[in-house]
């Protein structure tokens, strides 16, 4: 197993508990873990300022059913740490991480535009990455999204 990984597994875990049975070395350079979404911001910090997490590249939003999935991708030297955060599909608040990394905003505007997750704290009216025409309410990565079915091919008689 990598070294360095593992210390920064073991960080972790001895910092949060809950993460004992979810943060795992995956293989070199890439971990994986879960927290409560009540603690998202706490891990990020932790992550950032403690263990040198300085990079957010990405947040990727997941409709999993009957759950929805922030997965958020940090990166510290080569090394990719992966945070999953769920929330059940009657409550689909999250905490914005914006005060931790800027450029989070725009991937929270994709996660609450495209699937209709509450992200606290971030602009209002803003529809990106969707056109301004897009209707409120759709929201087109969503499993039970769809659009008008398309109209049948005129048959030949």
């Amino acid at each position: 197993m990598p070294e360095r990984e593992e210390a920064i597994r073991q960080k972790l875990t001895d910092q949060f508990d809950f993460m004992r049975d979810t943060c795992v070395v995956n293989r070199e350079r890439r971990i994986t873990a879960e927290a409560p979404r009540g603690k998202l911001v706490e891990v990020a910090e932790y992550l950032k300022n403690e263990l040198g997490f300085g990079s957010l590249c990405t947040i990727t939003g997941l409709d999993s059913g009957d759950n929805f999935e922030m997965i958020y991708h940090f990166a510290n030297g080569g090394i990719v740490l992966n945070l999953k955060v769920l929330a059940p599909k009657t409550d689909p608040v999250f905490d914005t991480v914006t005060g931790l990394y800027n450029g989070a905003t725009l991937f929270e505007l994709e996660a609450h535009n495209l699937l209709g997750l509450k992200v606290l704290d971030i602009p209002e009216g803003i529809k990106y990455p969707l056109p301004d025409s897009w209707p409120d309410g759709e929201y087109p990565l969503r499993k039970d999204w769809h659009k008008e079915p398309a109209e049948a091919p005129e048959q030949g008689g």
